[in-house]
């Protein structure tokens, strides 16, 4: 049987706001294998990163009970902080440091010996390419080099668990690529657990064994991205006509709708798309209905977030709020601590 490296049952967080209970994670139940790389999707305020802070023992739960790496975060949150790596979503070097000595002293932190964490730090600054920058003050390094350091802070006591709270939001594509590339090749060396939130929807799906989405403070989907896609999106199928007329019948016909835009297009969401363009070009044209034009398209992530909500998890991220992210970039050293 798999050993679960993250259990929950019944974690909840309640807040007072003028005078009111707000509860902002309601009772929730997870499980998370070792070795499972799973991707914690939401809108701003879903209440991701107040989970985290939870499982993390920054927060402290309201009710509930849950064991993170073989510790119980209420009795033993000592033992949490000393098996999980956290990557929040500022950079937790000091500006004025120098990249090794950064390394060196979260070393410390975790009670690594001086030797050891030397080796260990060299080993970090070698496989997630730090090499040339390791003499820099954190101020002098690039976004991408940053974030680099912050994984390589989160990994130096070689945890069996690591949380990456938006590791590479406000990176470039090449940067976020890059770091990625490294977290891939390191989880692949060395077995680790990766819990992760993130709002690059493409990160989720190609990365992530599982998805789970968060809304309103609970989960409202928990599979992998393949079947969530498969049983609550659907591919996107678009077929264009001569005349508006024509599409207005073609859309009664077989269940779509004309585009608001395109009065000439009629959109169908089918499970399997690719199967039903070719019938439907048939059963059109077996009533004189000639389409002139079709599009197909699979379901994306962000189609399933719709599908569940009624909102674009794409459109979420682009208005974030400040407010969100307040607070969950604590220094990871504050979690060694």
């Amino acid at each position: 049987m798999t050993n679960q490296m993250i259990t929950a049952q019944g974690l909840t967080k309640t807040f007072r706001s003028k005078g009111q209970a707000v509860e902002a994670v309601r009772p929730l139940d997870l499980a998370v294998a070792e070795g499972e790389l799973v991707a914690f999707l939401g809108p701003n305020g879903a209440g991701k990163s107040t989970t985290l802070r939870m499982l993390t023992t920054l927060l402290p739960p309201s009710a509930g009970e849950a064991t993170v790496a073989g510790c119980d975060i209420r009795s033993d949150a000592a033992g949490v902080r000393r098996r999980i790596g956290y990557v929040g979503q500022g950079n937790s070097a000091g500006h004025t440091q120098r990249v090794r000595d950064e390394l060196l002293a979260q070393g410390a932190f975790y009670g690594l010996g001086r030797r050891e964490t030397r080796v260990r730090a060299d080993e970090l600054i070698e496989s997630l390419e730090l090499g040339q920058v390791a003499g820099r003050t954190v101020q002098a390094l690039s976004g991408g080099q940053k974030r680099r350091l912050d994984i390589a802070l989160g990994l130096i006591h070689r945890p069996a668990l690591l949380f990456l709270d938006e590791p590479s939001t406000g990176l470039d594509p090449h940067s976020r690529a890059n770091l990625w590339e490294h977290i891939v090749d390191l989880r692949r060396a060395t077995g680790t657990t990766i819990f992760l939130t993130t709002h690059y929807l493409d990160e989720a799906d190609q990365l992530a064994e599982r998805v789970m989405v968060m809304d309103h403070g609970a989960v409202i989907a928990d599979d992998t991205a393949t079947a969530l896609k498969s049983s609550l999106a659907g591919d996107r199928v678009t077929l264009s006509f001569a005349t508006a007329t024509d599409a207005a019948v073609a859309a009664a016909r077989i269940g779509g709708e004309v585009e608001p835009g395109d009065a000439r297009t009629v959109a169908v969401v089918e499970r399997d798309g690719s199967r039903a363009l070719p019938r439907w070009i048939r059963e059109l044209g077996d009533v004189d209905l000639e389409v002139v034009g079709a599009t197909h398209r699979q379901p994306t992530l962000d189609d399933v977030f719709l599908a569940l909500t009624g909102r674009s998890l794409r459109e979420e991220a682009a208005h974030a709020q400040p407010a969100e992210a307040e607070g969950a970039d604590a220094h990871s050293a504050t979690v060694a601590a």
